[in-house]
């Protein structure tokens, strides 16, 4: 759409490169062309806007094939305007003066008129086509009659419109159609499927008895090698048990011989060591009879020499008594008497004793001072 901007009674348009603009001022042409941009009056000026640029009009319409079986045709035609003066002047392009809005809908009038031409010549394709065929070759058929069809309509060059491509999309029968048309298909699929479950499934199990096989076969080798390993095993402990024993008599033998000379040399020591002991005991017996005599002899001496000594210690203890009186033989002997009897706890004088004692000691006492 123009872009229209009002200054003080005047207008001022700008289009797009894509829009073809043709301007009349009081009935001749003032402005031709695409991307115009001028001044003009609203109540002078007639305009038409044509646009030049490739559209795209998609349109989708049902037919009946040759065996009475509908389909839906989805299709796209790509065309332009070629000639914008003719077009101009076949369809109304006007736009408002003010606005510059279209006053009519001549681009629905251009879909009108390319829908029902590329409609008929795809009814006319699909009429004489039966459903299965239209569905394996119809698009190409009804591409191709649709762009024949086109480009040789008379109108439409007559109209200023040019034909860029025709695009057919589909070709689809009813819901209810398809499905069944599926069914065939679906079937030798899901037989394929179940031909392909069973191979495998057969596979599978070829391959599991394989594996059983193998494993079988494992297991009687594995208890062969168990069986091997067993005897290998009895002859190993056999073998290990001679060479024990072998080593024992070797090695009893060895005890043997090293207890023997062991022994010798035991009794050989006990013989030194008696030998040694006999001749230390000779000399120790020899050394304790010089030193029992020596002994002896010096007890000798010493028993004659206290004898000597106690016989003049006895003669002159017995020169000092016979000095002494008797009363001081008397002291002495209660002295001594006193020195060699045992400890006594407690000494009881009867008044007899005592008073003999005391008779004795007045008596001895006056004698004396008579004396």
């Amino acid at each position: 759409m123009a872009d229209i901007t009002r200054r003080l009674g005047w207008r001022h348009l700008r289009g797009a490169p894509t829009a073809h603009i043709r301007h009349h001022r009081s009935g001749r042409l003032a402005h031709d062309g695409p991307g115009l941009s001028f001044w003009y009056r609203s109540l002078s000026a007639a305009l038409s806007e044509i646009p030049v640029d490739d559209r795209e009009l998609a349109m989708t319409f049902h037919a009946r094939t040759s065996d009475f079986q509908d389909v839906a045709v989805q299709a796209t035609v790509t065309y332009r305007v070629s000639d914008p003066a003719i077009a101009a002047a076949r369809l109304d392009f006007s736009i408002d003066p003010d606005t510059g809005v279209w006053r009519g809908a001549p681009l629905e009038q251009l879909s009108t008129l390319l829908t029902e031409t590329a409609q008929q010549h795809a009814l006319d394709v699909l009429a004489r086509t039966t459903l299965a065929s239209a569905l394996v070759d119809g698009v190409a058929a009804v591409r191709e009659r649709v762009a024949s069809g086109l480009a040789a309509e008379p109108r439409l060059p007559a109209t200023g419109i040019e034909i860029v491509a025709v695009r057919v999309v589909a070709l689809r029968p009813e819901p209810e159609v398809e499905r069944a048309l599926r069914t065939p298909a679906r079937e030798q699929i899901q037989q394929e499927a179940d031909r392909a479950t069973y191979e495998r499934r057969a596979v599978a199990v070829e391959r599991e008895r394989a594996i059983a096989e193998n494993e079988l076969a494992s297991q009687i080798e594995l208890a062969r090698r168990e069986e091997q390993l067993v005897e290998q095993r009895g002859t190993n402990a056999r073998r290990e048990a001679e060479e024990r024993a072998a080593a024992d008599a070797v090695k009893a033998g060895a005890e043997a011989a090293r207890t023997v000379r062991l022994t010798e040399a035991e009794a050989e020591r006990t013989v030194q060591l008696a030998e040694a002991e006999a001749a230390r005991s000779v000399k120790l017996a020899q050394a304790e009879a010089a030193r029992q005599v020596k002994l002896a002899e010096a007890e000798a001496r010493a028993a004659r020499e206290v004898g000597v000594a106690r016989a003049e210690a006895q003669a002159a203890w017995l020169r000092v008594h016979a000095e002494v009186d008797a009363a001081t033989l008397h002291a002495l002997t209660g002295t001594r008497l006193a020195e060699n009897l045992p400890r006594i706890e407690s000494v009881t004088v009867s008044p007899d004793v005592l008073t003999g004692l005391l008779s004795r000691l007045g008596g001895g006492s006056g004698g004396g001072d008579r004396a």
